[in-house]
């Protein structure tokens, strides 16, 4: 007879796993765009119908350049976008892959209304990914939404204050995000399985805004969205937001 000890966790149960080890993931997941980034995701991808947080130092740190490979595998899924900080610009979306047909903005003048708004969004699950933006929130209402976004197959991303790594959170991923020389510096705060301590660094090589940090006192650069055939000031980023 086989003792248990000697098993390895996923023939015990398929949930199961060692310290040392990453997740196996459970439901749907999405490629992120990034190898590397797969790699360190527990499902080797953005899971759905999960609560996944991204903490920026301030709004507007290229969160969409890090959403926009997996957001292009929606095929056509509308993307909601809640109280960004932001008026989103059609134009942008369209030059990275995305239609515009495909964007919902949702503005609410009370942050009671936009945590209604998400429950909604997630509730019908007839929307590929949901990006709510919001300054503060409380931990029961992180646990509504965690709990409503399971009964969907929705993307749903929630960018927080930096300053929230260090409070409690449902959400099964956390991920903190920061500009780098060479285009985006990721911390994963909290994943199922193994800790990884380390920064993982991304390479966002087409960023209007990152260019500058990778190519320092280049005045214009040329850009890589669609068809556009200008320049770019890097001093005036054109796109918004990030």
């Amino acid at each position: 007879m086989t003792h248990v000890s000697s098993l390895p966790p996923e023939r015990i149960h398929p949930a199961l796993w060692r310290a040392s080890q990453l997740a196996r993931g459970q439901g749907g997941y999405l490629p992120s765009g990034y190898a590397e980034l797969n790699n360190e995701l527990p499902g080797n991808g953005w899971p759905q119908g999960q609560l996944t947080e991204i903490l920026l130092p301030q709004v507007g740190t290229a969160e969409l350049s890090l959403l926009k490979p997996a957001l292009s595998q929606l095929d056509g899924r509308p993307i909601v976008l809640l109280t960004p900080p932001y008026v989103p610009q059609a134009l942008a979306f369209s030059c990275t892959g995305l239609q515009a047909s495909q964007l919902i903005w949702i503005r609410c003048q009370k942050h009671v209304d936009a945590l209604w708004a998400a429950e909604q969004v997630l509730r019908n699950s007839s929307c590929g990914a949901l990006l709510f933006w919001t300054s503060s929130i409380r931990s029961e209402a992180l646990r509504r939404l965690h709990l409503a976004a399971q009964s969907s197959e929705t993307l749903f991303f929630l960018m927080r204050d930096m300053r929230a790594a260090q409070q409690a959170s449902p959400a099964p991923l956390r991920l903190s995000v920061q500009t780098s020389q060479y285009g985006l510096e990721l911390g994963i705060l909290k994943r199922r399985g193994s800790q990884r301590d380390a920064p993982l660094t991304l390479h966002v090589p087409d960023h209007p805004y990152l260019y500058a940090y990778a190519h320092p006192g280049k005045e214009k650069i040329a850009t890589n969205y669609g068809n556009l055939p200008t320049t770019v000031d890097s001093r005036s980023p054109a796109f918004t937001p990030a």
